[in-house]
């Protein structure tokens, strides 16, 4: 018998591979009950709607980036970094997949490959540090509509999250230092940790996402070494981008932090703390949209921290994670001290690590 086999599927949200591809993507968004928890037809309807609509303004955003998403070149990028850490021990043999929610690789073609491989076990592993019911919980329902379609009955294990894990808080921190050291040229500066947001009434329903973000921001500070927002330690703030429609989002959002720096006359470092991937929110909306609102702003400077890519200590912590998601039991929360949950029990929607 050869050695045994490990499939590991790699989700992210998936971006548009041409303007072409823009209105469809945004159709398959707006039409993940996820998003909008319409019943089927309306949502179909509302999602034709709101794709339509947002399409052009869309195309616009995709035009200042080369005319696609960055994002599923990075995340094969990831995949293989991972799949050459994973197989440097030579106990086990892992292939490790992209699936996408809303753009190609979908979760029906990942999940015929995956078959195709015949793996003894399959490990989830969501590019989504803090869990959310519109990331991690939405990539992970689908997963198993597909993987059901494709035959697939190997024991599955799933990773819920990993906010605060050592390897991800080590690349942030890493990169969180030298922009940090830079933008202190200009005089005091401020950390801004920005995460996408979320409609309110999401994370009202018990969706964790807020927390976890904040529980990133502080393992991130405590591995600069510095304390809290005081006189002599790090001043820092966590905010929230990418706000869209007339729902109430969670804050603060990061227009009101720019001009909150402005009105203190200190320098921004931000970092995009929920994303792991260059992709159209670090490219176009830190990069240039709000990199000219510092500057319409008069803020003394502006630096954007780096996603984290490929960075060694990552991708060193995300093998981690597979590696003990095939060594916990069932129901275990592989983020959480022992066999306890990592989220406090407010929060309802985590699937703490449930065997899929």
């Amino acid at each position: 018998m050869g050695m045994p086999k490990t499939a590991v599927v790699l989700f992210n949200l998936g971006g548009p591979d041409s303007l072409d591809a823009v209105r469809p993507f945004l159709f398959n968004l707006f039409n993940d009950p996820a998003i909008i928890g319409a019943p089927g037809l309306i949502r179909t309807l509302l999602a034709y709607f709101i794709s339509t609509r947002r399409a052009p303004t869309a195309k616009k955003i995709y035009e200042q980036i080369g005319g696609r998403s960055p994002l599923l070149p990075q995340t094969e990028n990831q995949a293989k970094a991972l799949e050459e850490t994973l197989n440097g021990n030579g106990a086990k043999t892992f292939k490790v997949f992209v699936c996408m929610r809303y753009w190609h690789p979908m979760s029906d073609q990942a999940a015929a490959e995956v078959a195709a491989f015949a793996p003894d076990d399959i490990v989830l592993l969501p590019l989504y540090p803090q869990f959310s019911t519109t990331t991690t919980g939405s990539s992970i329902a689908d997963w198993k509509r597909a993987a059901k379609a494709a035959g697939l009955s190997c024991p599955t294990r799933a990773v819920c999250c990993y906010p605060a894990e050592a390897g991800w808080v080590a690349a942030q921190a890493k990169a969180i230092g030298s922009a940090l050291a830079e933008a202190a040229k200009n005089g005091p500066a401020r950390l801004l940790f920005s995460a996408h947001g979320l409609p309110k009434k999401v994370v009202d329903k018990g969706d964790p996402y807020v927390w976890q973000v904040e529980r990133t921001a502080a393992a991130v500070v405590r591995s600069l070494g510095r304390d809290g927002l005081n006189r002599n330690g790090l001043d820092w703030a966590v905010c929230y981008q990418s706000r869209v429609g007339p729902l109430e989002w969670i804050g603060p959002n990061i227009e009101d932090e720019l001009k909150r720096a402005a009105a203190d006359g200190v320098a921004v470092a931000v970092a995009p703390i929920a994303f792991v991937s260059e992709h159209s929110e670090t490219l176009v909306e830190l990069d240039i949209e709000y990199r000219q609102l510092a500057g319409q702003l008069d803020i003394p400077g502006y630096l954007r921290v780096p996603a984290v890519g490929v960075d060694a200590d990552f991708i060193g912590g995300l093998a981690g994670l597979v590696l003990r998601a095939q060594d916990a039991g069932a129901g275990r929360c592989l983020s959480g001290e022992g066999d306890g949950k990592l989220c406090p029990s407010e929060q309802q929607c985590c699937i703490m690590g449930e065997t899929v």
